[in-house]
Order: C-alpha cells, then structure tokens, then sequence
C-alpha cells in the first residue's frame, strides 16, 4: 500500500474518462416524457443527475475526499470555471496551479493528520492500561491471543501471516482472510510496527497490534486509510524462514 497524493485535476479527468471508456455512460434522460408522468419524474432527475458532467465532478469530488480535503475548502464555481477554460483551450495548467493543488492536499491532510494524532494518543492512553496489553519502548502496543511455539522470526526473515486491519473505529481497510491467501513478505519490507510487533511472534502466534501513526503511514497514508492514523491489525504468524531468493515478488502485505 502506498501513499498517492494528487498531483493535478488532469490525473481526476483522466481516471473518470477511462472508467468511462471501460463501461460506457448511462443514456439521457428522454427531453420529450410528459410532465403529466409523475412516476418519470423522479427517474428523469436521477438520470439527470448520473450526466457524464456529473459522474466527472463525483469522481473528482471522490478523490478529493480521499485526500481529506474538505467539502468548504472547494469553491465549486471556480473549479467549474477551471475545468471549463481548460477544455476550451483558454487556460493551461502551470507552475502556480500545481504548487496550489498541493497546497489544498497537504494542509488538508496536515489537519486530519492533527485530529488523527489527537485520538490516537487518546486511545493508547486508554488501551495501555487493560489487562494484557504490552506498551514497548517505541510506543508499539500488543496483546499476545495465542503465544506460539519455537523461534520469533529475525527481521532479514521471510514471514508468512494471516491479517486483519482495522482503524480505531473498527472499519476493516485490509483483510489476507478477505483475499483468500496468507500474505508473505521479508519482515524488514514492512511498517516498522509491523517489523517490531511480527519480530516479537512465534510461529503459530495470534497477536493484536495497535500501531501509532508514526510506526505506520502516519500523513503519507495510502487509499482508505485517513492521514495519521492508528492501525490495529489481528496477526497470525503461519511461519518464519531465512529470507528467500531475491527477485521473489512478496504477497500484497502492509508496506513501508
């Protein structure tokens, strides 16, 4: 998983025409329905509503979103404006226009990241002191479910694991069970909370890691993970060996 900033409102254009392209667009409504129709209606304003204009402006609004940027920061005429003089030739995007769109993103994320930080540090504050939760030096926190057997994996060590991980209020963002597949990676591949809390497993080993924002993406988050986040991940580790041959592709697992 890795962090992927915007980077211009072409990139937004760009993935809604090819998702357009892939699976068409839905057909107008007919201009001619009656107004006597009551029941055409409501269809005629949904279809109105799912234009191609509008599923362009979803989509960018969708992305947005994902950057944490919030509703009251876009001023919907201008950015209609823009897209407009762009489309018309009449503008194009320059130095000044890239500099402000990463502008947007960062303090957007800059203030998620903030509130993230706030409520991670209260539920540690809290989750540190229930019965079983180990708080180590970093500020990694664990529970041991099942303690394993035999030798905790060496950070050059290949791994394999079963995962579940979910944000503090329990929303799941990732799932090896959901793929169907352990996941397998070198240890030191991963997030350090990752490479800290795995290195502490033997195998056969069913942990619970609650992972600060800074031992995982914090503000460079990936898709579905809010900027600053604390990660809790239910571990599995299925086995441990001495790091394979290089140029094995590793199964999809939480990435640095």
């Amino acid at each position: 998983m890795r962090s992927r900033l915007l980077a211009a409102p072409a990139l937004l254009l760009c993935g809604s025409i090819a998702l357009a392209q892939q699976g068409g667009t839905p057909a107008p409504a007919n201009p001619t329905a009656s107004p006597g129709a009551k029941a055409a209606a409501p269809a005629a304003k949904a279809a109105a509503a799912h234009s191609p204009s509008y599923s362009l402006g979803l989509s960018m609004g969708t992305q947005l979103k994902a950057n944490a940027v919030p509703v009251e920061s876009i001023n919907a005429t201008q950015l209609a404006q823009g897209v407009h003089d762009a489309l018309a030739g009449k503008a194009e995007l320059g130095d000044v226009d890239r500099q402000n769109i990463q502008k947007l993103v960062q303090e957007a994320q800059n203030r998620a990241g903030d509130t993230n930080h706030k409520a991670a540090a209260a539920f540690l504050a809290e989750n540190g002191k229930k019965t079983g939760v180990v708080t180590t030096a970093s500020g990694l926190q664990y529970k041991v479910n099942s303690p394993g057997s035999g030798e905790s994996p060496k950070p050059t060590d290949e791994v394999t694991v079963n995962y579940r991980g979910t944000l503090i209020d329990g929303t799941e963002f990732d799932s090896s069970y959901k793929r169907g597949q352990p996941a397998t990676f070198p240890l030191n591949h991963v997030i350090p909370g990752w490479t800290e809390g795995v290195g502490l497993m033997k195998p056969g080993a069913k942990y619970t890691l609650y992972v600060p924002p800074q031992l995982a993406y914090d503000l460079h988050s990936p898709p579905g993970i809010p900027p600053g986040s604390l990660l809790i991940f239910d571990v599995e580790l299925l086995s441990a060996k001495p790091e394979a041959a290089a140029g094995k592709p590793p199964a999809p697992a939480p990435a640095k």
